[in-house]
């Protein structure tokens, strides 16, 4: 039960990065052209299989959550994470860039930039230290076989 409660309260942020923060800026939300809201749909659905596929890994193989406070126990370079490094938020990235294109707006886009520079920078000064010292030459390994925010066309296998 606790860690049914932990998987759902992890969801805050990315609800708050994808739903809130877009209604708080975009405040004229409507469909201006039907082909590019639906370009815009498509972009999303693309997004949020990046960021199911990541939670799946994250819950199933790296035994944790989205959330700090229950990172992953294991580290996770199946999946998507086998051709980048940061699947979810390149997922997040994704459905902004599509709600941004879905209704023509540059409130959102901006939004997704700020969004991808936060987050470069919490993965160079936080995140990625923190991976060396909790996984060491497994993370070394893997971070210098995977790139950080383009996916390979061929996914990283772990060498034993």
């Amino acid at each position: 039960m606790k860690r049914t409660l932990e998987q759902i309260i992890s969801f805050i942020l990315p609800i708050i990065v994808l739903i809130i923060v877009p209604l708080c800026i975009e405040k004229e939300i409507t469909i201006k052209f039907l082909p590019v809201f639906i370009t815009g749909i498509l972009v999303m659905g693309m997004g949020l299989f990046f960021i199911s596929m990541s939670v799946v890994s994250i819950i199933k193989i790296g035994r944790g959550t989205l959330a700090l406070w229950a990172p992953s126990q294991h580290l996770v370079i199946a999946g998507m994470y086998g051709y980048v490094r940061n699947p979810m938020i390149l997922g997040v990235l994704t459905v902004l860039i599509g709600e941004s294109i879905s209704i023509l707006s540059f409130r959102i886009l901006i939004w997704a930039v700020c969004f991808f520079l936060i987050n470069t920078i919490w993965f160079l000064g936080f995140e990625e230290p923190s991976l060396e010292k909790k996984f060491g030459k497994e993370y070394l390994q893997y971070k210098k076989n995977v790139p950080r925010w383009i996916p390979k066309l061929k996914p990283f296998k772990r060498q034993y």
